[in-house]
């Protein structure tokens, strides 16, 4: 078997849903990504209906890797987070092969953090994979990611600790800090609670900050006060896509 040198990933988030050929030896995208909203209701047969609008724009019939907000199992999502409660019970690997005309092993499901860390361990900095590295996304929620030693620990919610008897992403999401027209400083208090929070819960060795907030890591990463090391996702909002496509490439699921 011919090792991939190209993968197709897409990753679905709670306001748009974003693919892209990637060049899996550097882990970089091949040209643009595509970017179309995520439709209203986010049901799956709309969702799918993007996806393979993106597939067909890029003219991609090879395998597919497919991120979702969700817990995802065997190719089956359990949870729904900012998508429509419909993808719960969910086949999403039948969905997206009948929809995308592929076969049900030419699809890989997987949640959307877990999929970001993995392209983070792979084409990241490599003291992510020694100890107990937590990537977590700041976007419209908190996704989050674990690995021992570089090997993933799925579908942790750690977005959904409880904080201060909130959820945690309804207070530290990077949604909330648009939404409350919050400025990087008071929204990095909430950033700092919340992950001293869960350092005490799981006394990582590294945390790993991802999602489109990462682009502006300088206005809040340096003022976070935590004993955990902190670094900036390097692939920042494109890891998920990364990591689908390697994902799919190389017929992981979980």
């Amino acid at each position: 078997m011919v090792e991939a040198t190209r993968g197709f990933g897409i990753d679905i988030g709670g306001s748009g849903i974003k693919g892209a050929l990637v060049d899996l030896a550097r882990g970089q995208l091949i040209g643009d990504r595509i970017r179309i909203d995520t439709p209203q209701p986010s049901t799956p047969e709309a969702v799918a209906d993007v996806v393979a609008e993106i597939t067909g724009q890029a003219g991609w019939d090879g395998p597919v890797g497919v991120t979702l907000p969700a817990v995802v199992k065997k190719g089956v999502a359990h949870t729904a987070a900012n998508i429509d409660h419909k993808w719960i019970g969910t086949d999403a690997d039948a969905l997206f092969a009948k929809r995308l005309g592929r076969g049900v092993d030419d699809i890989a499901m997987l949640n959307d953090a877990d999929a970001a860390g993995m392209a983070e361990i792979r084409f990241g900095d490599p003291v992510a994979r020694r100890g107990v590295t937590a990537l977590l996304t700041f976007g419209t929620g908190i996704g989050s990611a674990v690995f021992q030693d570089g090997k993933l620990v799925p579908n942790t919610e750690f977005g959904h600790i409880e904080v201060d008897g909130f959820d945690a992403e309804k207070k530290a999401a990077a949604s909330v800090k648009d939404n409350e027209e919050l400025s990087y400083p008071q929204w990095a208090e909430r950033v700092n609670r919340y992950l001293t929070v869960l350092e005490n819960l799981i006394w990582p060795d590294l945390f790993i900050v991802g999602g489109g907030v990462s682009k502006k890591s300088h206005k809040w990463v340096p003022l976070l006060e935590i004993r955990t090391p902190v670094l900036v996702a390097s692939l920042q909002n494109n890891a998920g896509i990364v990591g689908a496509a390697a994902a799919a490439a190389e017929g992981i699921e979980h």
